[in-house]
């Protein structure tokens, strides 16, 4: 059984840092993690990079082979690479063990894990390899500063957990740029009526039963809730990888490993 998060999100919700920290953090803790580049316009890495999609598609000769655009020709190296599932990402997984855990950053284009079916079909194939996956949606803290930026991030972070139907951990991202973090408590557990209420202030009458709808969504289902993380404090990231370890059940069937230790020649006096 492998295990695998999917991180995922808007552009410079912080995506790579939180990879590069979270292989730093393991690292100091001696758990071993493999991050994977899904995004084959990068060019730079704070972490030792496992797999890489530009061994099989670059987003520069996307462009520069069938004159396509940034958003077209990255949308065009995903789909290349689910036509590769079976050939080039199997034979990378083939390298790695069955209780492996692998952290793969993904691009920040949003229809990628809102409604075209690359990421998802990208999951099923995981699935399929044995590996538990679990989804992990950042939001920048400092996106959600009024209540209509984040009905926004929340339904973007719905439409995902429809599309990919996987465990899904949401993540505050950048909250050590939080000023006043107390403006933020409203939005990590949310009130329906709070809410409600804030967005019938900021938006003409005609939307009201829209905004009511909005809430009864976000309550009634009780789906979308945000974990703040502040990269600053080891506590905070351990807190949020333990959320994704339970999510995919890792270390549940870990078996206790004792180190054997050579006993000393017995000489004679």
């Amino acid at each position: 059984m492998g295990y695998a998060q999917l991180v995922i999100g808007p552009a410079g919700s912080g995506k790579s840092t939180y990879c590069s920290t979270l292989y730093e953090h393991c690292e100091t803790v001696q758990r071993t993690m493999h991050v994977v580049n899904l995004d084959p316009a990068a060019e730079r890495f704070d972490y030792p990079v496992a797999m890489d999609i530009r061994e099989l598609i670059s987003l520069d000769d996307a462009m520069e082979e069938l004159g396509l655009g940034p958003n077209g020709g990255l949308l065009y190296c995903m789909e290349h690479l689910e036509d590769n599932l079976d050939d080039w990402l199997t034979e990378e997984l083939d390298n790695y063990a069955d209780d492996d855990y692998l952290v793969f950053d993904c691009p920040g284009q949003i229809e990628l894990f809102s409604h075209v079916p690359v990421l998802k079909n990208f999951v099923e194939h995981l699935k399929r390899k044995n590996f538990n996956v679990c989804a992990v949606y950042l939001l920048d803290s400092q996106f959600i500063t009024d209540v209509t930026k984040f009905i926004s991030g929340c339904m973007t972070s719905l439409a995902a957990m429809v599309q990919l139907e996987v465990p899904f951990v949401n993540i505050l991202s950048k909250m050590d740029l939080v000023k006043n973090k107390k403006d933020l408590e409203n939005y990590l557990n949310p009130e329906p009526l709070f809410l409600l209420g804030e967005l019938n202030q900021r938006m003409a009458p005609k939307f009201e039963k829209l905004n009511k709808a909005l809430m009864d969504l976000v309550d009634e289902y009780s789906m979308v809730s945000f974990v703040p993380l502040d990269l600053r404090k080891v506590s905070s990231i351990q807190y949020v990888l333990s959320q994704i370890d339970y999510c995919i059940q890792y270390g549940e069937n870990a078996d206790v490993k004792v180190k054997d230790f050579d006993e000393p020649d017995g000489g004679d006096d």
